[in-house]
């Protein structure tokens, strides 16, 4: 596959046209059933079919991105940095949660090493798109280089190109690295302009002590950086993470190509908003899993014009919300297809239809 770099996605990204929304309403307006009786599901599939032009899905990926962060040496996580690339060796052997919940939905994951510290040998299941080896300490300057930050993108990019040759019609994404709540309650501070304290959580689990040097943490990135909200790979570049980096190519390549995209929890959602706000009709493609326990999840969502799918105290990661979301896009679809109309099933309409 030729390289896609990211301007040239860019351009390739159009809004779903209100005509095919149109059609697949009317559609499922047709169907034996009171006029918008299956609330949400009917938003899912209209989605859905506008995006795709398709009513089925026959392959569904959950691309899990990982990455180390240098904030780690400022006390911001309950785990070590090491236990990043022992989750990415779990996440191969089908040991962890999105393995367990993927398998449920049918998808396959895939891991995708971004920046861990750590080499990992060549393993199936697992693709080496390393940029560094973890990027540097946020509350000391720049996590990344610009260059580095394009560079992440890219290769978010060029996975999602490389799905329309594989025949995935679904995309998930998903997350792991030590420390990668602090990036993303800081890339929201970015372009909302909220205080970081009402925008960052416990992320693993961290004490009142923890939490005050997380804040304080990401208050001085943000001081010493001073990422520019009006330049999304700026943001990136300045406190972002690899694997932030990868998902919001990522969702970027979904748009560009037209394949709908579930976003996961608080990191996914911290790479769809850059995506979003690179450019907006990218929001279009997105579905929102799931709402996260951590409280800057809200505010991302909001920015990104998305309403979650599910809310169940979820605040894992890994892509689990996403796969759990997938189930309920399928079942949207097979009502989509399944469901006679009134004249099919021949049942009398209502005077409101």
């Amino acid at each position: 596959m030729p390289s896609i770099d990211l301007h040239t996605a860019l351009n390739l990204i159009k809004p779903v046209a209100d005509e095919k929304l149109a059609e697949a309403q009317a559609r499922i307006d047709s169907q034996a059933k009171p006029q918008g009786s299956l609330g949400r599901l009917e938003e899912f599939a209209r989605r859905y079919v506008a995006i795709t032009g398709r009513d089925s899905i026959r392959r569904k990926v959950v691309f899990t991105f990982a990455g180390d962060h240098g904030v780690v040496a400022e006390g911001v996580s309950a785990f070590p940095a090491e236990v990043t690339p022992q989750m990415v060796l779990n996440f191969i052997d089908g040991g962890a949660a999105i393995n367990a919940l993927a398998r449920h939905a049918g998808a396959d994951v895939i891991v995708v090493d971004m920046g861990v510290n750590y080499d990992f040998p060549a393993l199936d299941g697992l693709l080496q798109k390393k940029v560094a080896r973890g990027t540097a300490n946020l509350a000391e300057g720049p996590a990344m280089s610009r260059e580095q930050a394009i560079a992440s993108l890219v290769t978010g990019i060029e996975l999602a190109f490389s799905c329309v040759e594989d025949g995935i019609d679904l995309v998930g994404t998903g997350d792991m690295g030590i420390g990668n709540t602090s990036p993303s309650s800081a890339i929201v501070a970015a372009f909302s302009g909220l205080p970081v304290e009402d925008l960052t959580h416990r992320g693993t689990g961290i004490d009142d002590t923890g939490l005050a040097r997380k804040v304080s943490a990401i208050d001085r990135g943000l001081e010493i950086n001073k990422p520019d909200p009006g330049d999304p790979v700026d943001v990136l570049a300045k406190v972002g993470g690899f694997e932030i980096g990868g998902i919001a190519g990522l969702v970027l390549g979904c748009a560009a190509v037209g394949l709908p995209v579930v976003v996961d929890g608080f990191i996914s959602t911290a790479g769809a908003l850059i995506a979003s706000e690179l450019h907006p009709s990218v929001r279009d493609y997105i579905f929102a899993a799931h709402q996260s326990v951590e409280i800057g999840h809200r505010h991302m969502l909001q920015r990104i014009g998305q309403k979650p799918i599910l809310d169940l105290d979820l605040r894992l990661g890994e892509g689990t919300g996403g796969a759990l979301a997938m189930n309920l896009i399928e079942g949207a679809l097979r009502a989509y297809r399944e469901i006679r109309t009134f004249d099919d099933a021949g049942v009398s309409a209502g005077a409101d239809r």
